[in-house]
């Protein structure tokens, strides 16, 4: 999507929409954005992690604006992606390989639309095995790496919208409306326990943050060099 670029004060601060490329972390985009900023010194902040394996809105902001990051970070999130049914994997997602099979030919469209009832509201959700959360000063994705198991403890999220867009098996196409730090791999990886067969998450797009969309999103790579162009320019 071409952008007709405003007229930006990064020093007063800006709101970037992003729509984070495909096996980008969330700090590769808000370095990226920072680089192109130098020699300027400016704080520059994400508002909301995305997995490297997911895409999407991502909230970068600079200046005086990363004040508003906790704010933006507790908005309501909206995902689409894709479940893979009739098997597990460690990470709840493609980042690790499946370890168990399992047979899903007695499943009916209406057991998988039924299921997603389960989910509406406050429910209580585990964090992946392999997540940045800190247990005892270290990641979680570090000791899952060494096989060291560690207790868990559940945080409560709200779910407010979940659907199934899509069913070919063993294929799910969904979108989720949820609260903030939901995990939708661990949201994945419940939704194959309900229907009593393995589930991981295939794809993952954010969609929404608030009030803003994807949509609306630059590319990283256009916008960092529309940044540059304008250094350049106030060179000459």
């Amino acid at each position: 999507m071409k952008h007709k670029y405003p007229d930006f004060n990064f020093a007063e601060g800006e709101v970037l929409l992003i729509d984070k490329p495909y096996e980008w972390t969330s700090f590769d985009v808000v370095n990226k954005v920072r680089n192109s900023l130098k020699p300027l010194k400016l704080k520059v902040g994400h508002a909301g992690t995305l997995d490297p394996l997911a895409t999407g809105l991502l909230i970068v902001c600079t200046g005086k604006l990363t004040k508003t990051i906790d704010s933006l970070q507790a908005q309501e999130k909206e995902y689409t992606g894709t479940i893979m049914l009739g098997a597990t994997t460690p990470s709840y997602d493609r980042e690790t390989e499946v370890d168990r099979i399992f047979d899903i030919t007695h499943l009916t469209e209406s057991q998988l639309h039924d299921a997603c009832e389960n989910f509406i509201g406050d429910i209580a959700q585990y964090p992946p095995p392999h997540s940045a959360i800190k247990v005892q000063g270290e990641r979680l994705y570090e000791k899952a790496r060494r096989g060291e198991e560690v207790a868990l403890k559940h945080r409560h999220v709200t779910i407010f919208a979940f659907e199934l867009t899509r069913i070919a098996l063993p294929e799910l196409d969904f979108r989720v409306r949820c609260s903030k730090g939901t995990y939708i791999r661990s949201l994945a990886h419940d939704f194959g326990k309900i229907v009593g067969v393995g589930a991981y998450l295939s794809e993952l797009r954010r969609t929404k943050s608030g009030d803003f969309s994807v949509d609306d999103a630059y590319d990283v790579l256009d916008l960092t060099a529309h940044i540059r162009s304008l250094k350049e320019q106030d060179k000459r």
